[in-house]
């Protein structure tokens, strides 16, 4: 299990990310600006308001966050299985 560490905002929409595995980067979150409650994100003040929750999520507002996880696995291009090992993939019989 990896952590986020630092989160800052970038021009364009994008989030500068690094975790405390030593992955560094940037993910662009530009498709979520202007859709349901990401719509706040779309002003300026509120997108550089971004930082790490108490609970380790990407986080601008008490209602608006993204998990830290889901933004690592973007950015690394790692399967789920990698970074979850012990999760169980159940197919449908």
């Amino acid at each position: 299990m990896v952590n986020l560490t630092n989160v800052k905002p970038r021009a364009g929409y994008k989030l500068h990310l690094e975790y405390d595995d030593g992955t560094i980067g940037e993910v662009d979150v530009s498709d979520l600006i202007g859709s349901g409650v990401f719509a706040a994100l779309a002003d300026a003040t509120v997108f550089e308001a971004v930082s790490v929750g108490k609970h380790g999520e990407v986080r601008w507002t008490d209602d608006l966050e993204i998990c830290a996880d889901a933004m690592y696995l973007q950015l690394t291009g790692k399967p789920v299985e990698e970074l979850f090992p012990n999760l169980k993939v159940h197919a449908d019989a």
